[in-house]
């Protein structure tokens, strides 16, 4: 299944921040992938476990610490 997220939704990568366009499902055996393009403009696709949500005041999700 794939699933166009509209908005996109600000996410943290391994490469950094980026938007997530695209989640795609394969069915229960399979993690699920996030479409995303980061800021330098490329193109990833990241598994579910490897990225978080960005910070968001307005719906009380703080920034991450490292």
């Amino acid at each position: 299944m794939l699933l166009q997220l509209n908005p996109a939704i600000p996410v943290i990568t391994p490469n950094g921040k980026a938007l997530a366009h695209v989640l795609i499902d394969y069915g229960p055996e399979y993690d699920l992938v996030w479409v995303c393009f980061g800021e330098n403009s490329e193109c990833w696709s990241w598994r579910n476990q490897d990225i978080k949500a960005d910070a968001n005041i307005t719906f009380g999700r703080p920034k991450l610490s490292k």
